[in-house]
């Protein structure tokens, strides 16, 4: 059983499970609206209900988790309008962290991105939909760390959460057969120094997909 007792190496037994679960909603291991139980987590995790509780109860704030006035939980299932309001997130936030990382843009960014691009065309190769979210989200953060901006990122990373499943609904309609289109157009970019360039393919990466979900 995972320790509830915290130690100098060890986080507590709530903070495990609230990781696992975290990294799981956040990389579309998670269809919409599926239900989660307090039993089911302490049984996957092997710790007692309040460990498990308190993972929850911190994933409904981060709004990763839904829980209803019955008290089922179970991770959101977007309306358009929600979908529409975090589309909108990423295009402000996601297009001023790469503006302000183009600074400090070196060559050994650029050479880990169009490594980690590298990653993302083997993902959709396989047709691994949890790898390629993985892998897309982790193009974005490596750029966006480089803005120095960690509170923004902060936010960014809790709408990536909250959208998590629903990525993992959009890659299944999209069928993708390559990696997205502007990912090399931010790289080519961030060689030229072309901040309008670089803020425009981040706005069309981060929202185009997610308007297609827009019926």
């Amino acid at each position: 059983m995972l320790s509830a007792r915290p130690t100098d190496t060890q986080p507590a037994a709530h903070d495990l499970v609230y990781r696992a679960l975290r990294a799981r909603i956040m990389h579309g291991e998670m269809a919409p609206g599926q239900a989660l139980t307090l039993r089911g987590i302490g049984k996957e995790f092997d710790v007692s209900m309040t460990p498990a509780r308190e993972a929850v109860r911190r994933l409904v704030a981060e709004g990763a988790l839904f829980l209803s006035s019955s008290g089922r939980v179970s991770t959101p299932e977007l309306t358009n309008d929600r979908i529409e309001e975090l589309a909108a997130l990423r295009a402000l936030l996601e297009v001023e962290l790469a503006s302000r990382a183009l600074p400090r843009a070196h060559m050994a960014l650029i050479d880990r991105l169009q490594s980690i691009n590298m990653t993302v065309a083997e993902m959709v190769t396989k047709r691994d939909a949890v790898g390629y979210i993985r892998s897309n989200l982790e193009f974005h953060r490596t750029l966006y760390l480089r803005a120095q901006a960690p509170a923004m990122l902060a936010i960014v990373e809790t709408v990536w959460l909250q959208l998590g499943p629903t990525m993992r609904a959009l890659y299944g309609r999209l069928r993708r057969t390559e990696p997205p289109h502007y990912h090399k157009l931010i790289i080519a970019a961030l060689k030229a120094g072309d901040e309008p360039g670089l803020r425009l393919a981040v706005r069309s990466d981060v929202t185009q997909g997610l308007r297609m979900l827009v019926s």
